[in-house]
């Protein structure tokens, strides 16, 4: 970590002025009509008017978009994934066991056509993105309080079949950043990550079974636009959870925090959620990084000092996916409980005791 990493609590206002973070809150048209980035920094709701038209390429590849959907209930990850990656795309079920590592399901989908399934330009509104290729189905459906995902194929004889129902509560914020890259000026990370979404839901795969409730199970959903380098490599960490008050009244907490992506000078991909709400954090880094040793502690910190956790691994939940020359994707996806505590906008401090969350460590090259 940086030495110029302050680990004092900085008021938020204070902080914003120093950080010289731009939060848009207007409608504005990411790319110009040349291609090149029109819109640098962060958004409580996405305001950024996508045009994949404008996008210029230099890799048939390099331009990416996805809705990415992970449910947890502290006991089984279950991801629902669709990409699209300018020739063609992808699209997944998965269910493993976050304790002892069983792959309970794991289906997918490949097709090609740069034109076919493009997904949402937004998916904080409501919307529809649904479509069918070959044998695999899938309905992604927001609306204003709820949102369903529905996702069907058959593998090895078996039906796999997936329902799920979250809650979209009144006035839920998220965040949605646009990461410049300095050396091209056409370059851009564009992603919102809509957390702290109560979800119900069933998944099926021949005669097994396994459902997530409410009482104890949150959906993320991570959805994004991006035109990037060859070569990349983020953190990403992600939590939700219920956290009582003195009187017994439970409030839904999370936070996401993404980092290393591109120039950050503008905004960084950090914020904390409290009953719907963002409170917008600095930027955060892992005080000594256990590099080739993710199952040791890893203490994260922000630079305003309202971040200070610790997170003692449970489970590397890890995938590489190795192409040789073309293309390769290795995600360290550390599961752990979490202790230490946060600061909100306005000064509240909270004790975080055992919460079950992830970050990941990835490198990419495709």
């Amino acid at each position: 970590m940086s030495e110029e990493l302050k680990r004092t609590y900085v008021p938020f206002t204070e902080w914003a002025e120093k950080s010289k973070q731009t939060e848009y809150t207007e409608p504005t048209p990411l790319l110009n009509p040349d291609g090149t980035l029109n819109a640098r920094g962060w958004a409580r709701h996405n305001v950024f008017e996508y045009d994949r038209s404008l996008v210029k390429r230099e890799r048939l590849i390099s331009k990416k978009e996805w809705d990415y959907y992970t449910v947890t209930d502290g006991r089984k990850q279950l991801l629902v994934s669709f990409a699209h990656v300018g020739i063609g795309g992808f699209m997944g079920c998965r269910l493993i066991d976050l304790h002892t590592g069983e792959v309970n399901a794991d289906v997918n989908t490949i097709f090609v056509g740069g034109n076919k399934l493009l997904p949402l330009n937004r998916i904080d509104a409501p919307g529809r993105f649904s479509g069918k290729s070959g044998d695999t189905e899938f309905d992604f459906h927001t609306k204003e309080n709820e949102r369903t995902v529905y996702f069907k194929k058959s593998h090895k004889g078996q039906i796999l079949e997936c329902n799920l129902h979250m809650d979209i509560p009144e006035g839920l914020e998220s965040i949605t950043t646009v990461l410049p890259f300095k050396e091209d000026n056409t370059k851009f990370f564009m992603t919102t990550k809509q957390n702290c979404m109560p979800v119900s839901g069933v998944l099926t795969f021949g005669d097994y079974k396994y459902e997530f409730s409410k009482d104890t199970s949150f959906c993320t959903v991570d959805w994004g636009k991006v035109n990037t380098p060859r070569r990349l490599v983020w953190y990403w960490g992600s939590a939700a959870t219920y956290l009582p008050d003195d009187n017994g009244n439970n409030h839904i907490f999370g936070f996401e925090i993404t980092w290393a992506i591109g120039d950050e000078s503008h905004a960084t991909e950090t914020c904390l959620f409290y009953d719907g709400k963002v409170h917008k954090i600095g930027a955060v880094d892992v005080e000594k990084f256990p590099k080739d040793r993710y199952m040791e502690e890893w203490k994260i910190v922000s630079e305003d000092g309202r971040f200070n956790m610790t997170m003692t691994p449970t489970y590397n939940n890890k995938s590489d996916l190795n192409l040789g020359p073309v293309a390769r994707m290795l995600c360290n996806q550390i599961y752990g409980k979490w202790n230490g505590s946060v600061i909100l906008d306005d000064g509240t401090k909270i004790e975080i005791k055992d919460m079950f969350a992830f970050c990941e460590y990835v490198e990419n090259r495709w």
